[in-house]
């Protein structure tokens, strides 16, 4: 790997770090910034948006011709790490889950047509989407297999019928990417539909509570009751869910990794400002050798993260799959976020543990890493697994 970012990418990193210190950290400390779920509120948001466009920072992972600036993997880690140096930050340059990558799959995988209808208006910040995969037990979790939600073919087209839930972002999403299963096959049973907010046959059935904070809107319980989807609006092949499942979440797993590095940066950020003013025994804290101790071990490890991130991301850029790469970031990288702002709760005391900084926040926020886009221990397995097959070669330089 060459550790060298291009003079585009460097440029663009540091104006997104100027436009996030400028312009939106000092939104955080403002409560009419948050919405009644811990985000950034509408208001706001849209006049950051409009900002973030006119500077020419807007869905950095979509092609020049659609508006975005077509900065591959690598390109994209050194950014959204930039914009995650805010709570609010990745959402604003609309880099957030579950919108970027549900462009990045559309972009791949649509035809023409369906790029115009279903992904523009994404990308332009129109409406928002949803990922819908995961279902109740004892239908489809961390394995797609067991998906319990049907699509029928009728005619012209499809009719659905299921359950899912803790699906991101549905409660405000206008553009639903759904998976169902078409057929009994094992490997290409699955097939993927896309549907409209406004077409009937579906329903939300409650938004989830969880601990929070939230994307905008929610994790939601949707059920399926006779939703007719034409087949031109079939994502690739029948039978071509799974795969369409593969492609959507890999580099999407690996976009969570780049933010949550830069929220664990931030983090560390916080602390470092208190340890060096707060005096403790005769000397600040950052004067102590069991406080040099937790920085240095937490800077380390976002150090680690950001590796496996970057080579991750590098071979995604070669044309790879980068499975087991980016399995290992995501495990890594979930971890490193918890621990960096722990470390960072713990070493700023009650203050930290206090709404009067956002460390609170993003200690709950933190929770969910290790569970959404796969849960740690699923990534282990398939570790476990390719080391089994691979041997030696698990670890090639190839």
């Amino acid at each position: 790997m060459d550790f060298n970012l291009s003079p585009e990418i460097e440029e663009t990193r540091r104006r997104i770090a100027a436009f996030v210190a400028d312009e939106i950290l000092p939104r955080e400390s403002d409560a009419a910034s948050f919405d009644s779920h811990e985000n950034i509120a509408e208001g706001p948001l849209a006049e950051l948006r409009a900002k973030a466009k006119d500077a020419g920072l807007w869905a950095l992972h979509m092609p020049e011709a659609r508006g975005g600036r077509g900065f591959g993997m690598v390109g994209l880690a050194a950014c959204y790490e930039e914009m995650n140096r805010s709570i609010f930050g990745p959402v604003v340059f609309n880099a957030a889950a579950p919108d970027d990558g549900n462009m990045m799959l559309l972009e791949r995988c649509g035809t023409e047509a369906q790029k115009e209808r279903w992904l523009q208006p994404i990308i332009d910040g129109a409406v928002r989407s949803a990922f819908v995969m995961t279902e109740p037990a004892p239908g489809g979790g961390s394995d797609p297999g067991m998906m319990l939600t049907t699509a029928e073919k009728r005619g012209d087209g499809w009719v659905v019928h299921g359950r899912k839930w803790f699906i991101t972002g549905a409660g405000v999403a206008r553009h639903f990417i759904l998976v169902a299963r078409t057929s009994d096959d094992a490997r290409k049973g699955l097939t993927a539909f896309l549907f409209d907010a406004d077409q009937p046959g579906w329903e939300i059935v409650r938004r989830i509570p969880i601990m929070g904070p939230e994307e905008h809107g929610g994790h939601c319980e949707l059920n399926f009751d006779g939703l007719e989807i034409p087949d031109e609006n079939r994502l690739l092949e029948v039978g071509d869910g799974l795969k369409v499942t593969q492609i959507r979440l890999g580099p999407a797993r690996l976009t969570h990794c780049m933010r949550w590095l830069g929220l664990a940066k931030r983090a560390l950020d916080i602390a470092l400002s208190y340890v060096r003013e707060r005096e403790s025994f005769g000397k600040t804290l950052a004067e102590h050798e069991g406080v040099q101790w937790m920085l240095g071990e937490a800077a380390m490890e976002i150090a680690v993260g950001r590796l496996l991130t970057m080579h991750a991301a590098w071979k995604l850029d070669q044309g790879g799959f980068a499975r087991k790469e980016v399995s290992m970031a995501k495990v890594h990288v979930a971890d490193v976020l918890h621990k960096a702002v722990d470390t960072a709760i713990q070493l700023c005391g009650a203050r930290g543990y206090s709404k009067d900084l956002p460390l609170e926040w993003m200690y709950r926020y933190a929770r969910q890493a290790r569970l959404v886009d796969g849960a740690s221990e699923v990534h282990k397995m398939v570790l476990a697994h390719r080391l089994m097959d691979e041997g030696m070669e698990f670890w090639s330089w190839g």
